[in-house]
């Protein structure tokens, strides 16, 4: 994220009613609605929500200890009790 003078990019008109609003503060303007949500792009998404449902299925179909779990994926025991009690 960089920081732009609004009075290079923006007409007066609009840079006049931001004025109104919020004088000499700095605004975050967010991107267009059009982003993807995070690790659609790079396919982590997926991983993470395939990896998840592996512990689950090892946890409650074949009934492996929570401290067997994290040490094989290498999670805390906070970690995996929130991925298996998440809703």
């Amino acid at each position: 994220m960089k920081y732009r003078n609004a009075s290079e990019i923006l007409p007066d008109d609009l840079l006049r009613e931001l004025q109104k609003y919020a004088p000499g503060e700095i605004l975050y303007v967010p991107a267009g609605k059009d982003r993807k949500k995070w690790g659609a792009g790079t396919g982590a998404r997926h991983f993470y929500d395939e990896r998840n449902a592996e512990i689950r299925h090892k946890y409650f179909k074949h009934r492996e200890p929570i401290s067997s779990l994290c040490d094989e994926y290498g999670l805390s025991d906070e970690t995996v009790r929130k991925i298996l009690y998440r809703v």
